[in-house]
């Protein structure tokens, strides 16, 4: 019998295995603008956006002073960070770029514009926001055409109106 997953579903919060909690706190909050929900000693961290119990979990419970995990094997591929509007995500790219952050990669969707980088631990992360929906590249049939092509930056940075 098939199933279809409700569309109000959302995935609420990921947990990270890290090898250094101080230096994923010290990305996440102090780069990135998370804030410290709590801490359960030097093992473990929940980080929010807006007071939520927690959107991203840190810890070292398997994985203090660790290497990173191979880049060719099954694991988690990035974690997506939604931004409410297209000026939050200029607002990021403008903060990451001041403090030297090196990306792997910028690209527009067509539904959403992202801006990909990776954390202390070389998790990935894709930073970006959704266009709306009515934006959506669709064909002649109405059917979603998503693509990657190179995102503007420049006309990204234009958002906050410098």
């Amino acid at each position: 019998m098939s199933y279809t997953v409700p569309a109000q579903t959302r995935i609420g919060h990921v947990h990270l295995k890290v090898s250094d909690l101080q230096r994923s706190l010290d990305f996440y909050c102090g780069l990135l603008g998370f804030e410290l929900m709590t801490k359960f000693g030097d093992q473990a961290a929940f980080i929010s956006a807006g007071g939520y119990h927690h959107h991203i979990g840190l810890n070292t419970w398997h994985s203090k002073g660790m290497p990173p995990a191979p880049v060719n094997a099954a694991g988690l591929y990035h974690v997506a960070i939604l931004y409410p509007e297209r000026k939050d995500l200029a607002a990021i790219y403008k903060r990451l770029t001041e403090a030297k952050v090196q990306f792997t990669g910028f690209a527009d969707h067509g539904v959403s514009e992202a801006l990909y980088l990776n954390d202390p631990d070389e998790n990935g992360l894709e930073l970006y926001w959704d266009r709306p929906r009515d934006q959506w590249p669709v064909d002649g049939e109405g059917n979603l055409t998503m693509y990657t092509e190179r995102l503007n930056l420049s006309g990204l940075l234009q958002e906050l109106g410098k």
